[in-house]
């Protein structure tokens, strides 16, 4: 019989580059000998709607070609269903794809893993009913994810640094109430990040350690600073270098809670809500198709 594999992309994505990239993809696939049915919808609530009508029917797979704005929508329909989730990463960050080492920038190549159907067990964040693969990030980076959202001059990291640079100057040590397993802190904190995964951003790799197969969040707290002092560390990010700054301090808790004035918590690039935030690690809480082990 052959295996059904729905293919879920943003038609109006990248001026029709993911229907192009989801085109080549569902070739591929049948070349293998599979069926790829598209799965689309101009809206990222509809397209949920969508995909998760389609899982209860039943596929074999769901495959998200886009980026990480595309993977989130497909991990609210498959997430704690045992279908597994296959990505073709085409967006300006693909930070879920790096998490698990698949292939960036080639939808062939992205597609063969799909192809071979070999699924892995990963973790996810929960925040009440919405599901993270990558980042819940609050604080000064949530304030920047803000701005770079309202731009649409820049994409990528280009529109990450000029939202982070528009963001200096409002800059100022944020209380938390924080909570790890239970256990309260109160801190003063630039910033504060939940990883599921490695990075956001596009690399950034503010949670350089962080494991989506262990069931426990790597928790990055970026005390009180000032500009000068945040400028010098930050830069550091893309190489997950900042960790060994005496302002940084990780923690690892499966759930964390987070409360302050004012503050949103966004994570895989979109906004969750207005803080307090309680957030869960969910161990193997979906089934992505990552390449298979070599012998």
């Amino acid at each position: 019989m052959s295996r059904e594999i729905a293919v879920f992309v943003n038609p109006t994505a990248g001026r029709g580059r993911g229907l192009k990239a989801a085109s080549v993809a569902a070739d591929l696939l049948r070349e293998r000998g599979l069926t790829p049915h598209q799965v689309s919808a101009p809206g990222a609530a509809e397209g949920i709607d969508r995909l998760r009508a389609v899982v209860r029917r039943g596929v074999d797979a769901v495959v998200a070609v886009g980026g990480d704005g595309t993977v989130a929508a497909a991990l609210q329909a498959v997430a704690g269903t045992g279908t597994p989730l296959g990505v073709v990463p085409i967006g300006s960050g693909n930070d879920f794809a790096r998490a698990l080492d698949l292939p960036l920038g080639d939808v062939a190549a992205a597609a063969r893993v799909v192809a071979d159907l070999h699924a892995r067990p990963v973790d996810l964040g929960r925040a009440g009913e919405r599901w993270f693969g990558t980042i819940l990030c609050t604080g000064f980076d949530s304030r920047v994810n803000e701005r770079a959202n309202r731009m649409t001059w820049a994409r990528g990291r280009t529109r990450y640094n000029a939202a982070l640079l528009g963001e200096l100057g409002a800059l100022k040590p944020i209380a938390y109430e924080l909570e790890l397993d239970g256990k309260p802190f109160d801190v003063e904190a630039t910033l504060i990040a939940v990883g599921n995964g490695r990075s956001y951003g596009g690399g950034m790799r503010m949670c350089p350690d962080a494991d989506p197969t262990d069931g426990l969040f790597d928790v990055t707290v970026v005390a009180g600073c000032g500009r000068a002092e945040l400028l010098r560390v930050f830069p550091k990010v893309y190489s997950g270098r900042h960790v060994s700054h005496p302002l940084v301090t990780v923690y690892r808790a499966a759930t964390v809670s987070l409360s302050a004035r004012g503050l949103s918590g966004w994570a895989d690039g979109e906004r969750l809500g207005a803080l307090p935030l309680t957030a869960d690690c969910v161990p193997d809480a979906v089934r992505v198709l990552t390449p298979a082990p070599r012998d």
